[in-house]
């Protein structure tokens, strides 16, 4: 499938974008966004990706990245596949969770509609790779990233939200849950 959206050179920073299928939103709940927070702790390790910004919405996630060692499509298919798999089971294992046959039925639907999957979809397929080979263009999409829990009236100030990089660009007192490096 063409889009006019397509990965460039991996070792320069994309902005890419990762959508939860009908936009459930599944990151609500803490325990499903730290799932999201392991795997890019692995790929960090384990993948050689380098992780300069990202936020972790209700619905999606943004990411600033770059890889030396993998292509950014093969990166994000692997974060996916792996996620989808983990937040999937995660929410059949937990019985607190009160919209548990909603969402599995979002994603089975969504599933049988594509032959590459075998009963479940929770991601859409694009991730929206946005070449940043300006400062501009960085500075741009950091912004845009790291306001986006502001837009959501989920706090007040970029940095005060837990699940964003935004405190490691905007104070000097505290780190975030992830290792970045800061464009």
């Amino acid at each position: 499938m063409s889009s006019k959206y397509k990965t460039g050179e991996s070792t320069i920073a994309h902005f890419v974008t990762c959508t939860v299928i009908g936009w459930v939103d599944v990151f609500s709940r803490e325990a499903y966004k730290e799932i999201v927070i392991k795997s890019l702790t692995y790929c960090q390790k384990e993948k050689g990706m380098k992780l300069y910004a990202y936020v972790i919405m209700t619905n999606h996630l943004h990411l600033i990245i770059s890889s030396d060692s993998i292509g950014i499509s093969d990166l994000m298919r692997d974060f996916k596949k792996y996620t989808s798999k983990q937040i999937i089971a995660a929410i059949i294992a937990n019985n607190q969770e009160s919209r548990k046959e909603w969402m599995l039925n979002m994603f089975r639907y969504a599933g049988s509609g594509n032959i590459a999957n075998k009963e479940y979809q929770f991601w859409q397929h694009e991730f929206h790779p946005i070449l940043l080979d300006t400062i501009e263009k960085q500075q741009q999409r950091l912004l845009y990233l790291h306001q986006n829990p502001v837009r959501a009236g989920i706090v007040w100030q970029p940095q005060d939200y837990k699940y964003s990089s935004a405190i490691d660009y905007y104070t000097e007192l505290k780190e975030g849950l992830l290792e970045i490096e800061c464009l």
